[in-house]
């Protein structure tokens, strides 16, 4: 069954806030929103679906629950018709915690929305004061519980490399939504955009943009806590086709086509590293076999080899193979050369 999605971008609707890192006003003025016209635009996706596609429409952008009743509930009678005809399967959006009350899920709950997508950002108060996010840490926990009580899947968006971040508190935060129930993810590396509070405190020295480098080591050790209580990551980096990460618009910052395939890599040559270190790696005229699950590949071998480079020259293995396994589980294997005698 192949999973689509059929993404409506809202731009910086339902939102009165400013926060430093955000450059959707910008966007917004250049991508006037109607709701009118988004009855072609689904009619039109749904138009390409095949028979056993599992559909799903997104309300991406801005604060869903924040814009005005009245365009909300059009805009989820019009999803709805597809959910109770069968053509789409499951609706989902984003918001923010400070949107997100008895009245809203109510709301979403009769629209059969499945998935809130809530925009956390840090569970750090002092990082959230520094971002101008409007919201307290307290405020996002609510939220987060009373997502889950109500019945909707949770998916926690967090960003790496904010204004007084540090590891420390990127590691709370990801630990804190997996406490806190989600069942998926998303992981933003801080980008600066042009026309952005942080923009002008990058260029004043106010802030330090976070590099590719550490951008990786940090967005890696957060994937790791979402992998070991076995909480998705749905993605890693900025959306292109949301019109957030073209080059024009960006000052700085880690703004990578590859960023999710390069912090995935990270971490698929940290756990086999581990793996050989445990085992001892004595094979040096043998075959060291690394066994990994279908769709793998490219992530355990790395962006131009660079897992499989590594691994030969600290291990000083010859001849290195990654086979794609019906298994779950990372596992390595050791194959000794075969000698004869008469």
């Amino acid at each position: 069954m192949a999973h689509k999605n059929i993404p409506i971008f809202i731009p910086h609707l339902g939102c009165p806030n400013a926060c430093v890192f955000c450059n959707q006003r910008s966007i917004s003025g250049k991508n006037k929103f109607v709701p009118e016209s988004v009855a072609l635009e689904l009619e039109r996706a749904v138009a390409t679906l095949n028979d056993g596609d599992y559909a799903e429409i997104a309300f991406f952008g801005g604060s869903f629950t924040g814009i005005d009743r009245d365009s909300m509930i059009y805009l989820l009678e019009l999803a709805r018709k597809y959910i109770d005809d069968g053509r789409v399967k499951a609706l989902r959006c984003s918001t923010r915690p400070d949107y997100i009350n008895e009245e809203i899920l109510g709301i979403l709950k009769k629209y059969k929305m499945n998935t809130i997508e809530l925009g956390l950002q840090s569970m750090n108060d002092r990082v959230l004061s520094a971002c101008r996010r409007g919201h307290t840490a307290d405020d996002a926990e609510r939220a987060c519980r009373m997502i889950v009580e109500h019945g909707f899947e949770l998916v926690g968006q967090m960003m790496i490399g904010l204004p007084d971040a540090d590891e420390e508190s990127e590691l709370y935060t990801a630990k804190r939504i997996c406490e806190l129930g989600a069942l998926g993810a998303r992981i933003y590396p801080t980008v600066v955009f042009y026309e952005t509070e942080l923009c002008r405190m990058a260029e004043s020295g106010e802030y330090t943009p976070i590099s590719l480098d550490d951008a990786i080591r940090r967005s890696k050790n957060v994937l790791r806590i979402f992998e070991d209580n076995n909480v998705k990551c749905i993605r890693v980096g900025l959306c292109s086709s949301e019109n957030l990460a073209s080059d024009e618009a960006v000052y700085a910052g880690p703004n990578h086509a590859a960023l999710g395939e390069l912090v995935m890599g990270e971490l698929f040559y940290d756990r086999i590293r581990s793996i050989m270190l445990h085992d001892g790696v004595n094979c040096p005229d043998g075959e060291v076999v690394v066994n990994i699950g279908h769709g793998e590949m490219s992530k355990a071998v790395g962006q131009h080899r660079r897992n499989a480079k590594r691994l030969c020259e600290e291990f000083g293995i010859k001849k290195l193979k990654f086979k794609e396994c019906d298994t779950d589980t990372l596992s390595v294997t050791y194959i000794q050369k075969q000698t004869y005698t008469e």
